[in-house]
């Protein structure tokens, strides 16, 4: 009794200190930027692609402004007016030809800061098949330390649930255009809760409330607001919020055509411009007198031939009033928040490789099994299966033109199908590796491996299901060799080709275009897989040595036949040995050990081609 007292304070214990987590920031930061300027290059194409023209436009024109633990800075304004641009620059997710000075606590963004820094995006990208809970957790074993147990980042994800008021879905799948799940605020909420989960100093909101009904935006921004208060720096962008979230503002910002129309306190901002001139003329919501103001839409006129004066006019306003005060606010403000926790050296990754590839091996299980043994996709095969078992129906040991015809149908069939199904595998997985790599929460080494290893089962059952309805109702040679050979070169001919779906899929990132691609080869591995043409001019014959279909035909005729075989090729009883055999002659019996070779290099080096070309997506250099 005593020890399941003492378990339960503990747990209570831990439980309290897990729920402090989120009362305040670890790291107070104070995000100061100033004149900060992007530009891109466009380039004017002419006849047949060739740039004949390549301009520079500004995004970004000098913004400048400072936001305070405790405060919540709104980026306000409309469609075009680079409020993502800027969001992305502050956020340390933009390179290129970037100017200004952004500062986070008197530093320049680093990896650690990136440790303390959440950032939610638009488009919310998580695991379709997933709960709330299991997202959650998974998240936490990948990117909380392991200064906390396993058992204390399934309480944190619980936490944050909780805190979230996510309680009631929290076993609800997310869901997706599909497959019915959680509701659009839930699911915003979850992908806060994601970034909550490191408790940020620094939180970034790409439109949180885009496409939410009045009242889930308000009670997203509320607890936005309650972060904040636990001395959290807050940046969002908001395209129009009613006047209720306006004033849960501390700071706001807007942007018309990327440059500054006003940046300060959200209270103030309607007297600032009634004191320059601009008021409205009837009570609204601020919010909507400001984007008719960086529209271009003066109140105290309907004309839109003034609009572009208008708009310089604020901007000019702008720079008298607000922009060099600004700037000496920034100078003279220090940076007394710093506790100077950023100058020791955290480590690389939040966990081991071993912790990475066994959290990402199991969460990519619960994603694709559904998927993977999809009831259609499971007939289609069984189909395939019963019907080549039926045309080749015990066919005559005598009829090696049938027999051979199978095999290399097999050789086919488990060429196109695992390479169609690679294809989609990192196209449609590009944002969520894009958004969890880019804020360090695994290795792509990790990433890779598990990706490999838990799509082994899902990729080899379907071949085995298929070869051993075919097999034995067609008539192959019964003994377990001849079986289990076949079997194991069937299986490694799928490894072959879902690694050539792969590579294609990771280098090309388009499916219609790789699955175009893909069908392209694999046609002309089949044609000249030794099966239909025999006699390929020699122009083109360099094709059957990259070959799929050919290494793994060859293959398959030396699990079935071998040299001494022999086979009825004669009204009189005359045997003939099946070496002689025209088709098999052609392809030869004693090349398995370069087929296989062959196979083998191609095993690893399509893999090692996807691994490369992962590379290069969405990954902040650490």
């Amino acid at each position: 009794m005593e020890r399941e007292l003492e378990e339960m304070e503990a747990q209570s214990t831990r439980n309290t200190e897990v729920a402090s987590l989120f009362a305040k920031a670890n790291r107070p930061v104070v995000l100061k930027f100033e004149d900060v300027v992007y530009k891109v290059k466009l380039s004017k194409s002419g006849f047949c692609g060739k740039t004949i023209k390549t301009e520079e436009k500004t995004i970004l024109k000098g913004m400048t402004g400072m936001i305070l633990p405790g405060e919540m800075l709104a980026i306000l304004g409309p469609s075009g007016s680079a409020k993502t641009t800027l969001l992305n620059a502050l956020g340390g997710k933009l390179g290129g030809n970037l100017g200004g000075k952004i500062s986070y606590n008197g530093k320049p963004f680093s990896n650690i800061m990136k440790r303390n820094t959440g950032f939610v995006t638009q488009d919310d990208v998580l695991y379709p098949n997933l709960t709330v809970t299991e997202t959650l957790v998974f998240t936490a074993l990948l990117r909380l330390p392991n200064n906390f147990t396993k058992q204390d980042k399934i309480m944190h994800a619980e936490a944050i649930i909780s805190e979230l008021e996510l309680t009631k879905c929290k076993n609800t799948i997310i869901g997706g255009p599909i497959k019915r799940g959680v509701s659009g605020g839930e699911r915003k909420r979850v992908s806060i809760g994601q970034e909550m989960l490191m408790n940020p100093s620094l939180l970034f909101l790409d439109e949180p409330s885009s496409g939410l009904d009045s009242s889930i935006a308000q009670r997203i921004v509320s607890t936005l607001w309650h972060l904040a208060k636990g001395g959290r720096t807050i940046v969002m962008t908001i395209h129009q919020p009613s006047s209720r979230l306006f004033y849960m503002f501390d700071k706001v910002m807007l942007l018309c055509e990327g440059s500054p129309l006003y940046f300060g306190e959200g209270s103030q901002v309607m007297d600032y411009f009634s004191r320059i001139g601009y008021a409205p003329t009837v009570i609204m919501n601020p919010a909507d007198f400001l984007l008719d103001l960086a529209n271009g839409i003066s109140p105290n006129s309907d004309s839109e031939s003034q609009s572009a004066t208008l708009k310089q006019a604020i901007v000019s306003a702008y720079n008298d009033n607000i922009g060099t005060k600004l700037k000496e606010q920034i100078h003279e403000l220090s940076d007394h928040s710093h506790d100077g926790g950023s100058d020791r050296k955290d480590a690389r990754w939040a966990t081991t490789w071993w912790q990475q590839f066994t959290v990402l091996f199991k969460r990519g299980v619960k994603e694709r099994r559904h998927e993977s043994f999809a009831g259609l996709k499971i007939i289609q095969i069984l189909a395939a299966a019963v019907i080549s078992g039926l045309l080749w129906w015990k066919s005559d040991a005598a009829n090696l033109q049938d027999k051979t015809g199978l095999l290399f149908f097999a050789a086919g069939l488990w060429g196109f199908f695992p390479l169609l199904q690679a294809i989609f595998t990192f196209p449609q997985e590009r944002k969520m590796l894009e958004k969890e790599r880019s804020s360090g929460t695994y290795r792509l080494s990790s990433y890779f491996m598990s990706r490999m290893v838990s799509d082994l089962p899902m990729e080899l059952v379907l071949p085995t299901g298929f070869l051993i309805i075919t097999y034995w109702m067609a008539g192959l040679k019964t003994t377990p060799a001849n079986f289990f050979h076949t079997l194991a070169v069937l299986l490694f001919s799928v490894l072959v080709s879902n690694g050539l779906g792969l590579a294609l899929g990771a280098v090309v990132m388009d499916q219609k275009s790789a699955t175009t691609l893909g069908s392209v080869i694999m046609l002309s591995f089949l044609l000249a897989g030794g099966y239909f043409v025999q006699h390929v001019p020699p122009f083109i014959s360099w094709i059957k040595y990259i070959s799929i279909s050919s290494y793994t035909y060859t293959l398959l005729l030396g699990a079935q036949y071998s040299a001494t075989d022999t086979y009825p090729c004669g009204d009189s009883g005359q045997v003939c040995l099946v070496w002689d055999y025209p088709p098999i002659k052609h392809m030869g019996l004693e090349g398995q050990v370069v087929a296989a070779v062959a196979l083998g290099i191609m095993l690893v080096g399509y893999r090692l081609i996807a691994y490369l070309a992962l590379m290069r997506i969405g990954v902040t250099k650490k």
